[in-house]
Protein backbone atom coordinates (compact mmCIF):
# COMPACT_ATOMS: atom_id res chain seq x y z
CA UNK A 1 0.00 0.00 0.00
CA UNK A 2 1.41 3.33 -1.04
CA UNK A 3 0.92 6.22 1.37
CA UNK A 4 -0.07 9.32 -0.53
CA UNK A 5 -0.63 12.87 0.57
CA UNK A 6 -4.34 12.08 0.81
CA UNK A 7 -3.62 9.27 3.26
CA UNK A 8 -1.37 11.50 5.35
CA UNK A 9 -3.97 14.27 5.34
CA UNK A 10 -6.65 11.82 6.46
CA UNK A 11 -4.36 10.55 9.22
CA UNK A 12 -3.63 14.11 10.35
CA UNK A 13 -7.30 15.04 10.39
CA UNK A 14 -8.09 11.90 12.35
CA UNK A 15 -5.46 12.75 14.96
CA UNK A 16 -6.72 16.33 15.18
CA UNK A 17 -10.29 15.12 15.66
CA UNK A 18 -9.09 12.88 18.48
CA UNK A 19 -7.42 15.89 20.11
CA UNK A 20 -10.52 18.11 19.90
CA UNK A 21 -12.07 16.87 23.17
CA UNK A 22 -8.88 17.80 25.00
CA UNK A 23 -8.92 21.24 23.40
CA UNK A 24 -12.55 21.65 24.43
CA UNK A 25 -11.61 20.76 27.99
CA UNK A 26 -8.79 23.31 27.91
CA UNK A 27 -11.13 26.20 27.09
CA UNK A 28 -13.82 25.02 29.44
CA UNK A 29 -14.78 27.28 32.34
CA UNK A 30 -14.95 24.28 34.63
CA UNK A 31 -12.00 23.97 37.01
CA UNK A 32 -11.76 20.17 36.92
CA UNK A 33 -9.33 20.12 33.99
CA UNK A 34 -7.25 22.92 35.50
CA UNK A 35 -7.36 21.10 38.81
CA UNK A 36 -6.12 17.91 37.22
CA UNK A 37 -3.10 19.83 35.92
CA UNK A 38 -2.56 21.45 39.31
CA UNK A 39 -3.55 25.03 38.45
CA UNK A 40 -6.17 25.69 41.09
CA UNK A 41 -4.23 27.14 44.01
CA UNK A 42 -0.50 26.99 43.38
CA UNK A 43 2.21 29.62 43.24
CA UNK A 44 3.63 30.91 39.98
CA UNK A 45 6.72 28.67 40.02
CA UNK A 46 4.63 25.54 40.43
CA UNK A 47 2.20 26.65 37.70
CA UNK A 48 5.10 27.26 35.29
CA UNK A 49 6.56 23.87 36.19
CA UNK A 50 3.18 22.23 35.53
CA UNK A 51 2.90 23.90 32.11
CA UNK A 52 6.46 22.97 31.14
CA UNK A 53 5.93 19.38 32.29
CA UNK A 54 2.68 19.15 30.31
CA UNK A 55 4.28 20.56 27.14
CA UNK A 56 7.35 18.32 27.42
CA UNK A 57 5.10 15.30 27.98
CA UNK A 58 3.12 16.22 24.88
CA UNK A 59 6.32 16.58 22.85
CA UNK A 60 7.53 13.21 24.12
CA UNK A 61 4.24 11.66 23.05
CA UNK A 62 4.60 13.19 19.59
CA UNK A 63 8.12 11.73 19.30
CA UNK A 64 6.82 8.27 20.22
CA UNK A 65 4.04 8.61 17.62
CA UNK A 66 6.66 9.45 14.99
CA UNK A 67 8.66 6.37 15.97
CA UNK A 68 5.54 4.21 15.63
CA UNK A 69 4.76 5.82 12.26
CA UNK A 70 8.29 5.10 11.05
CA UNK A 71 7.96 1.51 12.22
CA UNK A 72 4.75 1.21 10.23
CA UNK A 73 6.50 2.58 7.14
CA UNK A 74 9.37 0.14 7.63
CA UNK A 75 7.08 -2.85 8.12
CA UNK A 76 5.04 -2.01 5.01
CA UNK A 77 8.08 -1.17 2.86
CA UNK A 78 8.00 -4.56 1.16
CA UNK A 79 11.71 -4.49 0.43
CA UNK A 80 11.68 -0.97 -1.01
CA UNK A 81 15.01 0.50 0.12
CA UNK A 82 13.80 4.09 -0.26
CA UNK A 83 10.99 3.51 2.24
CA UNK A 84 13.33 1.70 4.62
CA UNK A 85 15.80 4.58 4.46
CA UNK A 86 12.98 7.07 5.03
CA UNK A 87 11.80 5.07 8.05
CA UNK A 88 15.33 4.90 9.46
CA UNK A 89 15.68 8.66 9.05
CA UNK A 90 12.36 9.30 10.82
CA UNK A 91 13.31 6.94 13.66
CA UNK A 92 16.68 8.60 14.14
CA UNK A 93 15.18 12.10 14.03
CA UNK A 94 12.40 11.18 16.47
CA UNK A 95 14.92 9.53 18.79
CA UNK A 96 17.06 12.67 18.80
CA UNK A 97 13.93 14.72 19.51
CA UNK A 98 13.01 12.41 22.38
CA UNK A 99 16.49 12.74 23.87
CA UNK A 100 16.24 16.54 23.60
CA UNK A 101 12.86 16.51 25.35
CA UNK A 102 14.23 14.32 28.16
CA UNK A 103 17.27 16.56 28.56
CA UNK A 104 15.05 19.66 28.63
CA UNK A 105 12.92 18.04 31.35
CA UNK A 106 16.04 17.19 33.37
CA UNK A 107 17.41 20.74 33.01
CA UNK A 108 14.11 22.31 34.08
CA UNK A 109 13.88 20.07 37.13
CA UNK A 110 17.51 20.76 38.07
CA UNK A 111 17.12 24.53 37.73
CA UNK A 112 13.90 24.63 39.75
CA UNK A 113 15.28 22.38 42.50
CA UNK A 114 18.39 24.55 42.70
CA UNK A 115 16.24 27.70 42.81
CA UNK A 116 14.15 26.20 45.62
CA UNK A 117 17.27 25.28 47.61
CA UNK A 118 18.72 28.79 47.18
CA UNK A 119 15.40 30.40 48.16
CA UNK A 120 15.18 28.16 51.22
CA UNK A 121 18.72 28.84 52.47
CA UNK A 122 19.05 30.91 55.69
CA UNK A 123 21.25 33.56 54.07
CA UNK A 124 18.79 34.08 51.22
CA UNK A 125 21.41 33.44 48.53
Amino acid sequence: MKLTNKHLAALGLSLISLALPMAAMAVSFDTTFAGSLGFTSVDLKQAVLNVITFVLGLLGLIAVVFILYAGFIWMTAGGNEDKVDKAKQIISSASVGLVIVLLAWAIVNFVLKTANQVAGSPSGL
